[in-house]
């Protein structure tokens, strides 16, 4: 905002990057509330629609388009980008065949074998892992600008691997449509902009937030942009580096100075920003004292592997007791102990509301400790939001939705010999869903009614299908000849296709569009005549909204309207979310041919639904609003990195030191001769940052738990609490907490008239749904011809313009 207001840059001509959705949805809605006060002061309108404020993402996505970047200022076309799922499934089902062959292996079990094994050290069979693994390793190898062609290495699985990642990047470009993953999206912002001498000139500003957990890829993009100005402004914390597995580098900032000089040839001003205003002091004391417990001198002895000399002090002058512990216990105790502590928290009014109260994890999934301190909590008549501590497909919602579908399409036939552990788990989850789905069936007459008809319209395109192909065989036509006019009498007069079928066949339109393709010389072939006549005029979106209409999820829309309960109807929208995607993949027409010999059901069930269920794929999540009144927070760390709560409770002090440096951290220092962390210390380092990260996330109290068994405490903690310093909760007087008064103050948020206004207007529940808890809307357009005609008009004039410039020289 000074930039903008006090030294008149244009927003254009600013770059300003944070690393989540969610933060920089807030930096939009935040700068245009802010211009909005300025403008009611002055009279003078600030317009960033075009400024280049997002994720490194979302602005390598619009950079791509940019004609600022462009010789000729025309504006390229993008390429489409696969999010994780995406790039998931098109690993998974679109080219594992190819990988496969590329690198050499007998067949697909060969293949997840061989590759399981090298990444984890364990020989099974597994084609989920393997794509899992494939995907984090070519991750690394595009943030790295890693050429397949350029590697010398001695080592056949590498050779292998190598080989099947550019197999993986050919098929990204095949076809008209080109596409990228995250990875490969920055990649290719860098080679649009690197050889173009123009681009260091763009923007006035590079501002940087969270640097700490920025990437190779990035930190080229960022220096190259800044080259012409030399304006370039980081603000990062080393010591809350959390992203190595996303191959986020610390050393870009820990080396920030020495890569300035590098690439711009100027030296940073450091400005440290080393006052906490939000915790207490002995909070602050504790944590970075906690940070320094273990050693962090380079080998070499010149330097540190973090940012060694800040020394960050509390503005607050309390050294009353803020960090206590539980008694040195068994599990459930512990679990107990600080359940009832905290119900006392809120009954003396110490805390106003449960949600200003967060558990946090270093992990959730598959983890006891959440287990265990959800169960003691609700024993007190404590509700939770933990929407990673679960999966998606467990949430009730969810189990009722695909219960009836599998109702309606019935359920996926299974090779005996796939009987593995998540197999059978998958398995059992269905027959969960259809247990479920029978006891909603059985108490909605109407709703069995509706779901006979779609069991027989599905029999009834089958069977239609059937009599076709017999037609086919009678007359010796093949399915991928032409169809001709001629043959509608043939397919019309077939004995005992249904009433939907014949009027398909006799409508007016449908002869005029086959005629006119063979007038064309472009006929129809029999097979697409055939699929379009056999089959429903709904998609699985169609039929996720009318099942909606049944009572039973009718009243988890009328608690949302009442604002009782969002949990259902956020549950309900992300599933529509994943229904498109699965349209997206697979087409949105549902065709005897797909349904034929269970085809549908297993792409659907037991390739699609399966792949989410492994994935174990997390409930939904409110970004907006991730502290639900009346409930405790239980976040990872990672989830609780940047927001801050009046009392915290670490749940977990454990996690493995000693692990070793994952395979695409390996082969990226192996391949890139790339110096770094020691790899034998990565583990420690980051468990460190990690639980800095947790530590520092509370204001007026920090609750640590002493176990006697399981996975206890890793090192410092193991040494913190046997110490035996720190006051116990038995005897800790909490009218020495500050009071917390429930903070509602917030910048407000940016509505527009056409998208908000009038769709409110025009329907409060279609806003309610499609605006607020971003459902997918069963039949949408894809691009608006206003729009296009739009953005073509520009294009143009830019074009006339350039020409004309070029004359004149």
């Amino acid at each position: 905002m000074n930039l903008i207001v006090y030294h008149n840059v244009i927003p254009d001509e600013i770059f300003l990057s944070t690393f989540t959705e969610k933060a920089a949805k807030q930096l939009n809605d935040g700068l245009r509330s802010l211009l909005g006060l300025v403008s009611n002061e002055t009279g003078i309108p600030y317009d960033i629609s075009k400024m280049s404020i997002g994720t490194v993402h979302s602005i390598c996505q619009k950079i791509l388009s940019d004609r600022r970047f462009s010789e000729n200022a025309i504006r390229q076309t993008s390429p489409s980008l696969k999010d994780e799922l995406s790039q998931y499934f098109f690993l998974y089902n679109r080219i594992w065949k190819d990988l496969i062959d590329e690198g050499g292996y007998k067949d697909a079990e060969d293949a997840g074998r061989s590759i399981n094994l090298y990444f984890s050290g364990s020989d099974y069979y597994s084609r989920h892992f393997a794509v899992v693994n494939l995907i984090s390793v070519f991750n690394r190898f595009s943030e790295e600008l890693i050429k397949p062609s350029e590697v010398k290495t001695d080592s056949e699985d590498l050779k292998r691997i190598l080989k099947m990642y550019q197999c993986y990047l050919d098929k990204l470009s095949e076809g008209r449509i080109k596409y990228v993953d995250f990875s490969l999206l920055q990649q290719k912002a860098y080679d649009y902009i690197a050889p173009y001498p123009g681009s260091i000139n763009v923007f006035k500003h590079v501002i940087i937030d969270e640097y700490q957990d920025t990437n190779n890829i990035q930190e080229k993009i960022f220096f190259k942009l800044a080259e012409g100005s030399k304006n370039i402004c980081v603000v990062g914390d080393d010591d809350q580096a959390l992203y190595r597995f996303r191959g986020a580098t610390v050393e870009n900032l820990v080396e920030f100075g020495d890569r300035c000089e590098h690439y711009i040839q100027q030296r940073p001003k450091r400005i440290d920003l080393d006052i906490n205003f939000r915790s207490r002091k002995t909070i602050v004391n504790f944590y970075t004292d906690f940070i320094s417990k273990i050693d962090w001198k380079r080998e070499n002895g010149k330097g540190f592997y973090r940012v060694n000399d800040k020394v960050i002090t509390a503005n607050s002058k309390d050294e009353l007791p803020a960090v206590i512990t539980s008694n040195h216990a068994k599990a459930n105790i512990v679990y107990e102990e600080i359940a009832k502590f905290v119900k006392k928290l809120k009954q003396n009014g110490i805390v106003k509301d449960y949600n200003q109260i967060a558990f946090l994890f270093p992990y959730m999934q598959g983890s006891s400790r959440v287990g265990g301190f959800m169960n003691a909590l609700e024993a007190e008549g404590i509700r939770v939001y933990a929407p990673r501590a679960g999966t998606f497909l467990e949430v009730d919602e969810a189990i009722a939705i695909f219960g009836l579908f599998l109702r309606v399409f019935g359920k996926p036939k299974y090779e005996k010999k796939n009987n593995s552990l998540g197999m059978r788990k998958f398995r059992d989850w269905m027959r969960n869903c259809e247990a479920v789905a029978d006891e909603i069936i059985k108490n909605d007459k109407i709703l069995e009614g509706y779901i006979e008809d779609k069991r027989t319209e599905l029999a009834t395109i089958l069977a239609d299908r059937d009599l076709f192909i017999k037609l086919l065989k009678r007359k010796k036509w093949e399915l991928n000849d032409s169809f001709s006019k001629d043959m509608i009498r043939d397919f019309s007069s077939v004995s005992g296709i249904s009433q939907k079928s014949k009027r398909n066949l006799s409508n007016h339109f449908f002869a005029k569009a086959i005629e006119r393709r063979e007038t064309e010389g472009h006929a129809y072939s029999i097979k697409y005549i055939v699929n379009r006549i056999t089959s429903v005029d709904w998609s699985i979106l169609d039929l996720f909204y009318q099942l909606n209409g049944f009572k039973h999820f009718r009243e988890m829309y009328r608690l949302a309207e009442n604002g009782e309960d969002e949990g259902p109807i956020c549950n309900l929208a992300l599933i529509t979310e994943y229904l498109s995607r699965f349209m997206e993949e697979r087409g949105t027409v549902i065709t005897s041919s797909f349904l034929e010999d269970n085809k549908f059901i297993n792409v659907f069930f037991a390739s699609y639904i399966y792949a989410i269920f492994r994935r174990g794929e997390s409930e939904y999540e409110d970004t907006d609003n991730i502290f639900p009144k009346g409930r405790i927070s239980f976040l990872t760390i990672h989830q609780a990195k940047g927001l801050e709560f009046p009392v915290v409770v670490l749940g977990s002090v454990f996690k493995n030191n000693n692990r070793e440096a994952s395979v695409p951290e390996q082969l990226v220092r192996d391949i890139l001769r790339k110096e770094g962390e020691p790899l034998d210390k990565i583990s420690l380092f980051d468990n460190m940052r990690m639980f800095y990260v947790g530590l520092s996330r509370a204001k007026n109290l920090m609750v640590l738990p002493r176990f006697t068994h399981g996975s206890a405490s890793s090192e410092p903690f193991t040494d913190i609490l046997s110490e035996d310093k720190l006051p116990k909760i038995e005897n800790f007087d909490i009218n020495t907490i500050p009071v917390e008064e429930l903070d509602d103050e917030e910048l407000g948020k940016t509505y527009s008239y056409t998208g908000d206004y009038i769709l409110y207007q025009k329907c409060p529940r279609n806003y309610m749904l499609f605006k607020k808890y971003g459902f997918v809307p069963s039949r949408s357009q894809t691009m608006m011809f206003g729009s296009l005609v739009h953005k073509t008009i520009e294009d143009l004039h830019r074009l006339l313009i350039h020409q004309r410039e070029t004359e004149s020289t």
